[in-house]
């Protein structure tokens, strides 16, 4: 392993690896396997998950849905984590017609929400009852992510965040939508929804709050 890495880092420096389960110089990061940590850890770490059947292709095989693949790419980046998720192809190299879906529909909330997740950090108290925070790289930007229950189709009119306050004069957004209003609750901030973002939600299945600048 040691050569190999070498070789390899000789052609792109810089270069992370991981020799799982070998504690080392060459375990750059750890991989839970199909498992999401309760909380955040104190080194980078990746979980591995399949989406549907094994690691290797499975004759039909019963994929995650893309409500519950979504919520869990929210909590594991969250507390600071990468998602890996595996999909294997058939002997002809294609995938089974349910991978495609679900790939195309976390794509298409990525499309909405994808600065809440990448160039992100975790920051505490990553989540409090349904909602998930990140905060973007080197900034005061702080996203909060709110994961809808399954028959929850329309945003809520009203979300309380209590974790952050924006900063005076501060935007809040509502990703996919646009400006919103918000107002100091008691200990939390109150922010309110149009009717015309409830009733033509900008993606399904978590909606995201993009508070431009904190108060530390």
């Amino acid at each position: 392993m040691d050569e190999l890495v070498d070789k390899a880092r000789q052609k792109q420096p810089g270069l992370i690896v991981v020799d799982r389960a070998v504690p080392g110089k060459n375990q750059n990061y750890l991989t839970p396997e199909n498992r999401v940590p309760d909380k955040e850890l104190p080194f980078p770490w990746e979980s591995c998950i399949i989406a549907g059947g094994g690691w290797s292709w499975v004759p039909n095989a019963k994929y995650k849905s893309a409500r519950s693949t979504v919520h869990m790419l929210v909590d594991i980046v969250a507390k600071g984590g990468n998602l890996l998720l595996n999909v294997a192809p058939g002997p002809d190299g294609t995938w089974h017609d349910d991978a495609y879906k679900l790939l195309n529909e976390m794509g298409s909330w990525m499309d909405v929400n994808a600065e809440a997740i990448y160039e992100t950090r975790a920051i505490a108290p990553f989540k409090e009852s349904k909602i998930c925070y990140t905060n973007k790289k080197n900034s005061k930007t702080v996203y909060a992510i709110y994961l809808a229950e399954k028959e929850e189709l329309k945003i809520p009119s009203e979300l309380m965040i209590y974790a952050f306050q924006p900063k005076d004069g501060s935007a809040v957004e509502l990703l996919g939508y646009g400006e919103v209003e918000w107002k100091k609750s008691g200990t939390g901030t109150l922010v309110t929804i149009p009717e015309r973002a409830q009733n033509n939600a900008p993606c399904d299945y978590a909606w995201t709050l993009k508070i431009s600048e904190i108060i530390r």
